[in-house]
C-alpha cells in the first residue's frame, strides 16, 4: 500500500535509471521491471520464447496497438521516437530465444531488458508494486532488488514493510529444484580499526566519536570491540559498495567534514620521481627512436611456440595460463622478440629497400621460485628489456652491433680495452664520457646458450658487463644474424638481426 506523488514517481523512475547505468552495466547484468500489481495476477513466470511468440502492447508506445517482439526491436532502432531505446537492443536482438515476464493469464508484463507492458504500467494512483529483477548475474540481482526496496518502502502504508515474494526454479518437467524467498534484505558486519580510521583521514577521534558518525552515514547499530581498539559496523542492503575498511574509513572522513580536517605539514618532507628504470627506459626510447627505429608495444602473453619453438629454443619454464582464451594466450612472454618478429610478418607491404627497423622496451616476466615481494614468495620476477630488429636486403649485423655500442655510450659504459683495439676509431674513446668501472665487450655466443638456436651459426655474440658490483663479466644480452627457419617459422620473406638485453643491468 504505497502513495505516488508527482515527485515521488519521478524519484522511483531516476532511481532505475541510475541502477540500469551504474550496477546494472546499462542493463546487461540486470534489468528493473516495476509494475501495478493490481492490473495483473499471480503467479509470474520468467520464460524464453520465440520473438515470433511473444505479442503485446509495450510502454513505448502504447498508442500504436499490440507489437511481436522482433517487430518491436526493429521500431526501436529505426524509429526516432525510440531513439532512448536503441543502445539495449542488441542485448538479446540476434538471441533465438527472448526472455519474457508474464502473469497467470499469459499477459506479457516486461520483454526484459527492453521494455515494460502498457498493460502493468504504474500511474500516481497505483497502490500496489510489483518489482522484479532479471539477470545474467543473481548477486547483482539480489543487490538491486534490495536497493529499490529499502529505498522506496518508506512510503509504504506501513513504512519499511514489504511483501516477500517466493522465487522458484522448475525444470523441463515442471519439478520444482530450487527456490527461495526475495528480497533478502542482507546485512552485513564490517569491522575496521579505529587507528587506520584516524590515520586515513588524518583526524584524531575517538572511538565514540566515531560511532556516532556511524550512526549518522547509516551505518548503524555501530560498536566498539578489543577494547575500543575496533569500529565493527552495520553495512545496511543499499550499500554494496562497501568492500574494505578503506571504505568505512572513507564514509566516516564524509561524515566528519573534509573541511574540519585540519592542514598541517607532514612528518616527513618527501619529493616524487620518476623510477629510475622508467627514467632510463625513457631516455633510451627518445635515443634509439633518433636512430630511426620504430617503437611497437606488443602484446605481454603469447603461445609456447611463438615463445620458444619458432625461435628455435627448448621449451623452458614461464608464468603459464592456466585457461587461456585460445593458443595466442598461453604464457607471460619470456623475450621480446616474437612481438618484434609478428610485427615483421604482419607489415610485408612495407618497403624494406632501406631497411626496416623496429624496437621495444617492456617488460618480460621470469620464473623466479627465490624472489620475495614484502615477505612473500611471487614465484616470478618482471624484468626490464631491451629489443630491436633490423630487416632489408642485407642482415644488418653491423647496424644491430652499431645500436648495441650506441646504447652503452648512452649509458656511459666504456668499452674494454681489447674491445677498443678493434675499433679504427679508438683515440675516440679519449673523449667518452663513463662510470667509473662500468665496462663491456663482445664475445662469441657459446653454441649451448638457451638462445644460441635463434641466431645463424657463428654469427651471434654475447654483451659482457663488468660492473663495480659484480666485479666480473656477466652476460646481459646477445645480438646476431637470425636463424634462417626462425625467419620462416614467422614467415619473414628477409634478412634480419636483432639484439636484446637486460636494462637493469646498466643501472
Amino acid at each position: 500500500d504505497i502513495t505516488f506523488t508527482q515527485e515521488r514517481y519521478n524519484s522511483f523512475i531516476d532511481l532505475q535509471d541510475q541502477l540500469h547505468r551504474n550496477l546494472c552495466r546499462q542493463r546487461t547484468l540486470v534489468a528493473i521491471g516495476t509494475h501495478d500489481l493490481d492490473s495483473v495476477q499471480g503467479p509470474f513466470k520468467y520464460d524464453a520464447r520465440k520473438p515470433s511468440d511473444i505479442q503485446f502492447v509495450p510502454l513505448t508506445p502504447d498508442d500504436k496497438g499490440s507489437f511481436a517482439a522482433s517487430d518491436l526491436l526493429h521500431f526501436y532502432e529505426t524509429d526516432p521516437a525510440a531513439k532512448h531505446l536503441k543502445p539495449y537492443v542488441p542485448i538479446i536482438k540476434d538471441s533465438p530465444l527472448y526472455p519474457v515476464v508474464l502473469d497467470a493469464n499469459e499477459t506479457v508484463m516486461s520483454l526484459p531488458p527492453i521494455i515494460n507492458g502498457s498493460k502493468s504500467k504504474i500511474t500516481l494512483e497505483t497502490k500496489n508494486v510489483f518489482i522484479e529483477c532479471t539477470a545474467t548475474d543473481l548477486t547483482k540481482a539480489n543487490i538491486v532488488l534490495d536497493t529499490v526496496v529499502a529505498m522506496f518502502s518508506e512510503y509504504c502504508a506501513a513504512p519499511f514493510e514489504v511483501e516477500p515474494v517466493t522465487v522458484e526454479y522448475q525444470d523441463d518437467q515442471g519439478s520444482v529444484v530450487d527456490s527461495y524467498v526475495t528480497p533478502l534484505m542482507y546485512t552485513r558486519r564490517e569491522k575496521a580499526s579505529v587507528e587506520y580510521c584516524n590515520s586515513m583521514n588524518g583526524i584524531q577521534l575517538t572511538g565514540e566519536e566515531m560511532v556516532t558518525l556511524c550512526n549518522k552515514v547509516q551505518f548503524g547499530p555501530a560498536e566498539l570491540c578489543d577494547d575500543g581498539k575496533v569500529l565493527e559496523v552495520t553495512v545496511p542492503p543499499t550499500r554494496s559498495d562497501i568492500l574494505h575498511a578503506v571504505d568505512i574509513a572513507e564514509d566516516i572522513g564524509i561524515a566528519y567534514g573534509y573541511n574540519n580536517i585540519v592542514k598541517k605539514i607532514p612528518n616527513t618532507n618527501t619529493v616524487g620521481g620518476e623510477q629510475p628504470l622508467n627514467k632510463l627506459g625513457d631516455l633510451l626510447r627518445d635515443e634509439i627512436g633518433r636512430a630511426g627505429y620504430i617503437e611497437v608495444l606488443t602484446h605481454g602473453l603469447c603461445s609456447i611456440r611463438d615463445n620458444f619453438t619458432a625461435l628455435g629454443r627448448a621449451v623452458g619454464p614461464a608464468v603459464s595460463l592456466s585457461n587461456p582464451a585460445n593458443v595466442e594466450y598461453q604464457v607471460v612472454r619470456t623475450t621480446l622478440l616474437p612481438g618484434l618478429l609478428k610485427t615483421l610478418q604482419h607489415n610485408k607491404s612495407a618497403s624494406f629497400t632501406q631497411g626496416f627497423k623496429l624496437f621495444e622496451i617492456s617488460d618480460v616476466v621470469l620464473p623466479d621460485n627465490e624472489w620475495v615481494v614484502t615477505d612473500t614468495i611471487v614465484g616470478s620476477k618482471n624484468a626490464r628489456r631491451v629489443c630491436a630488429v633490423y630487416a632489408g636486403p642485407t642482415s644488418g649485423f653491423e647496424i644491430i652491433h652499431g645500436l648495441v655500442d650506441r646504447i652503452m655510450t648512452l649509458c656511459e659504459v666504456a668499452p674494454e680495452a681489447e674491445y677498443i683495439a678493434n675499433s679504427a676509431k679508438s683515440k675516440e674513446e679519449e673523449y667518452r664520457v663513463s662510470k667509473e668501472g662500468w665496462t663491456y665487450t663482445i664475445a662469441e655466443l657459446d653454441s649451448t646458450d638457451t638462445v644460441a638456436g635463434t641466431y645463424f651459426p657463428g654469427r651471434a655474440a654475447a654483451v659482457l658487463l663488468t660492473s663495480p658490483e659484480s666485479g666480473k663479466r656477466i652476460q646481459i644480452g646477445t645480438f646476431g644474424i637470425i636463424h634462417p627457419d626462425v625467419l620462416n617459422n614467422f614467415d619473414i620473406q628477409y634478412p634480419s638481426s636483432c639484439m636484446e638485453f637486460d636494462l637493469e643491468a646498466l643501472l
